[in-house]
């Protein structure tokens, strides 16, 4: 008679790293959660005193981005499970309503800044907050860029998947600025980055090098964000003069 040791099935051992270990299956639904967490952190500091029951009603406009800018992030979610539970056909067939929300997100972003921004000066009597704007145009033109970057390489997923994530990324800065003790645009960044970092870590610990996408697109994308400091900070009067004729 065989003995138990000789007949019991050898259970497969689970990576944690490399190829189809646990951190390449779902990484990129685990950063769906985490940016939602993160969303729902930061936005909840501010959203019944801005949103939900202001001293001075916010324009209408601001219900609509936040609904689509919620939309996206579960639509991420949605497509990074659909991914990881095998179902590709339909992460693609869904796909283009997904580029579609992405590109209306572009014009609502731009129209809700010029709408805040002038709502902001000439009701709030806030100065300066015309030109403040600048940083949500930055932020629409990095989310352009990386979805645009993402919706060309949809047949590429090791290209796909990161411009997606850099551009989802590019969206959760609005949250961590709503957090006291982040509440600068330098820390904001850091703190996007410190997120988008955690791809490169993915890239070592599944493929042991970093993806050009990464080695590439993040210093980009970090001049481009500090860029963006600096014009906020530091904005040159053109930029005032041009803010102030859109949104005063």
């Amino acid at each position: 008679m065989a003995s138990a040791s000789q007949t019991a099935v050898a259970r497969p051992s689970i990576a944690f790293t490399g190829r189809h270990g646990l951190i390449d299956k779902y990484f990129y639904l685990a950063m769906a959660f985490l940016m939602i967490g993160i969303v729902v952190w930061g936005f909840g500091h501010t959203v019944n005193d801005v949103l939900f029951h202001p001293a001075v009603p916010r324009p209408r406009i601001l219900w609509v981005h936040s609904a689509v800018f919620c939309g996206w992030l579960l639509l991420f979610l949605l497509q990074s499970a659909l991914v990881r539970s095998h179902n590709v056909r339909l992460h693609r067939t869904l796909g283009w309503f997904v580029a579609g929300v992405g590109v209306l997100m572009i014009p609502l972003g731009i129209a809700t800044a010029l709408v805040l921004g002038h709502f902001d000066v000439t009701v709030l009597q806030e100065a300066g907050a015309d030109a403040f704007e600048f940083i949500s145009f930055g932020d629409v033109a990095i989310f352009t860029v990386w979805l645009a970057l993402g919706i060309l390489w949809r047949r590429k997923p090791a290209l796909h998947k990161p411009a997606f994530f850099i551009a989802t990324c590019g969206l959760i800065g609005a949250a961590f600025a709503r957090v006291p003790w982040i509440a600068t645009h330098t820390l904001m960044y850091v703190f996007v980055e410190a997120v988008l970092c955690l791809g490169v870590v993915r890239d070592l610990l599944v493929d042991r090098r970093i993806h050009r996408v990464y080695l590439i697109g993040l210093p980009a994308l970090a001049v481009a964000q500090y860029g963006i400091v600096y014009m906020v900070t530091t904005p040159p009067q053109w930029w005032v003069r041009a803010a102030h004729a859109l949104m005063g």
